[in-house]
């Protein structure tokens, strides 16, 4: 088995690897600091499962997510966050991320969490799964204006919000200029907010930054 282990910190790397070892002993567990890296590895090295953090120097947050996910395909990835948050694990995993897992649970659940992945399933730990429940089960109840948002209208949400311009987005999305100012103008309409400047100060407001 191979798994591409993408964060920034040392001492968390270390620490996954020698949970996967200890489980896989065979293991090839392929460590990088950077969404960039974790491309340029996944296209030489074609790993079984991603292990992928959120925040990286090059990357904040759900867009770095959807970088890797485009690339890689059917493999499995595993997201490793700090953010034990409900709303969070479920716009991952609408986006298409395989499993969600808080780095607090790691020592007790990451092994849990590859297996099932590589069984070809999806996890997230029982406090989170709980969550995601009662929030599927009231979704008649009132919800955030940024909750009713589209993945893509959320995906340019936050760039919009991390400074990028449009031009930046269409070719980071693969989608044309157009597309972006149609997803803008929606977003602005679902949230309330006049321009990119009130938009920013929203994402901010909400924790949607993703900055920790």
């Amino acid at each position: 088995m191979r798994v591409l282990v993408a964060d920034d910190q040392p001492i968390t790397r270390l620490g996954v690897r020698q949970l996967i070892q200890g489980e896989w002993p065979g293991a090839q567990v392929d460590e990088v600091a950077t969404f960039e890296a974790a491309a340029r590895s996944f296209d030489a090295q074609r790993p079984d499962l991603v292990v992928l953090d959120m925040v990286m120097p090059d990357g904040v947050g759900t867009e770095g997510v959807a970088r890797m996910l485009q690339l890689a395909g059917e493999t499995p990835i595993l997201v490793f966050s700090a953010h034990a948050e409900s709303a969070l694990a479920l716009r991952l995993l609408q986006m298409g991320v395989a499993g969600y897992l808080t780095k607090d649970r790691a020592v007790d659940e990451l092994v849990i969490a590859l297996r099932r992945l590589l069984d070809g399933r999806h996890y997230v730990s029982e406090f989170l799964a709980d969550q995601l429940v009662d929030r599927l089960g009231n979704r008649g109840a009132a919800r955030a204006p940024h909750e009713l948002l589209s993945c893509q209208e959320h995906r340019v949400m936050l760039l919009i919000a991390a400074g990028r311009a449009p031009a930046v987005i269409a070719e980071t999305m693969q989608i044309s200029a157009r597309t972006v100012g149609t997803y803008r103008a929606r977003t602005l309409e679902k949230t309330g907010c006049k321009n990119n400047v009130e938009l920013t100060k929203y994402c901010v407001r909400h924790g949607l930054t993703e900055e920790s």
